[in-house]
């Protein structure tokens, strides 16, 4: 069998929820509420009513084990064709971006002509479960046939039975949280607290400045009478930063803060990708093309950072696209925490590090840091797991479409020690 040329896959646009802090705006919804909504508002933007598409994929970082078919629940629940199928997955930070990879891989080989990357969280509504003792005893009480049986099932039961398993976003095997890791690794590479602040206090006058711009306008939809991410500070100030107390080390050696850090958030977001052949059929602008893209991992458990990974992805994605790490017009990094991408900047920049962990004979080098995050990141937006990667990717594309031409990178780091990164090109870059 001849091998097939693979296709270009285009970007066509992106739409997201507003960002919202935790127990704020979207309390009482949930993750298929808010995916729901960032669905249908891709749909209405693009005029996609009734049509079929290929594949959606959705998932959620905090989600409850009724949504274990989140994104098909979704797509059922917007104006979509019923024939549209759903997968429902998560890589933790990375899942939007990742969701958008397996699509993009399958529109390049020709598997299907269109699909929608989506994600969705939400802390306000994380959910609750009882000690698994208890768990068990309910589970006993409900096969019992009679009502002595079940009844029976609670012989023994202690108080301390009923006290819930509170939610976490802790590291499993190393019982720190993403913060704490952050600290470590803070610590490791000498990322001062003022580095820290600086990076903040650019990444909101960056967000504030791009919704003055109307960058936002077509890239937001409403979501439960809200309009606006309720994060941005645009009246923060430097000397407002370094008053706040350190977070996870509270000794003076801490330097991560809830504003260097990014908040708990809850919002959504969804990514049209196409083939350019469909997307010409339906007379859809093409914003960018995803080129090439590139999940790692690493040991954080034997003590490698937590969220470094996402350089040994952009190193193996460098290194098979022939690119230096200058070649890109604009750098979207995701601000997990300001330590994460100052560390980040540093080990490019770090020989022993280049050779040893990215297997470089040469260092990567650095960046032009105006070119960074242009319109303000995670730390500014907020960080609603599931969707940071289609928020970046959305508004990346729109970037790159806005000037004409160039190339962009996405660089995403995750918990349990993943990263993911993607290069687009903007139409007239690949056409050239």
């Amino acid at each position: 069998m001849a091998r097939k040329e693979l296709r270009r896959v285009a970007v066509i646009g992106g739409v997201r929820t507003p960002f919202c802090r935790s127990h704020t705006m979207y309390a009482d919804l949930t993750n298929l509420d808010m995916l729901t909504t960032a669905l249908q508002g891709l749909v209405d933007r693009f005029d996609l009513a009734g049509k079929h598409i290929d594949e959606v994929t959705g998932g959620a970082v905090v989600t409850h084990a009724k949504d274990w078919n989140l994104a098909r629940e979704a797509v059922i629940g917007t104006s979509l064709a019923p024939s549209t199928p759903a997968i429902t997955m998560m890589q933790a930070c990375g899942t939007s971006l990742q969701g958008a990879m397996g699509i993009a891989a399958k529109i390049a080989s020709g598997q299907i002509e269109c699909g929608i990357a989506s994600g969705s969280d939400t802390v306000s509504d994380a959910p609750v479960v009882f000690q698994r003792k208890f768990a068990k005893r309910l589970v006993a009480a409900s096969r019992g046939r009679s009502f002595t049986q079940k009844l029976s099932a609670f012989k023994g039961l202690k108080l301390r039975e009923l006290a819930p398993n509170a939610p976490s976003t802790g590291e499993p095997r190393t019982k720190l949280s993403m913060g704490q890791h952050c600290e470590l690794m803070a610590k490791e590479w000498a990322i001062s607290r003022e580095d820290q602040d600086r990076l903040a206090f650019e990444s909101h006058t960056r967000a504030a400045k791009a919704y003055d711009d109307g960058f936002h306008d077509d890239l937001l939809v409403p979501c439960a009478g809200v309009y606006r991410d309720n994060n941005i500070r645009e009246d923060t100030t430097l000397e407002k930063l370094a008053e706040l107390r350190t977070a996870f080390d509270r000794s003076a050696k801490g330097t991560l803060t809830a504003a260097n850090s990014t908040p708990l958030t809850d919002g959504a977001s969804a990514t049209l990708l196409a083939s350019e052949e469909w997307a010409q059929k339906h007379d859809l602008p093409v914003l960018a093309f995803l080129v090439d893209a590139q999940t790692a991992a690493v040991d954080f458990v034997a003590g490698e950072g937590l969220l470094m990974a996402p350089t040994i992805a952009i190193a193996n994605l460098l290194k098979r696209n022939g690119l230096a790490l200058q070649d890109f017009d604009i750098y979207e990094i995701h601000e997990a925490f300001a330590a994460q991408v100052l560390c980040t900047l540093k080990a490019f920049e770090d020989k022993d590090y280049c050779k040893n962990v990215l297997n470089s004979n040469k260092v990567l080098g650095a960046i032009d840091r105006e070119k960074m995050n242009p319109k303000g990141s995670s730390l500014a937006y907020g960080h609603p797991f599931a969707a940071t990667g289609g928020r970046i990717l959305s508004a990346l594309a729109k970037q790159l479409h806005e000037n004409g031409e160039g190339r962009g990178l996405i660089s995403i780091c995750t918990a349990g020690g993943m990263g993911v990164a993607a290069i687009l090109e903007s139409a007239g870059q690949s056409s050239s």
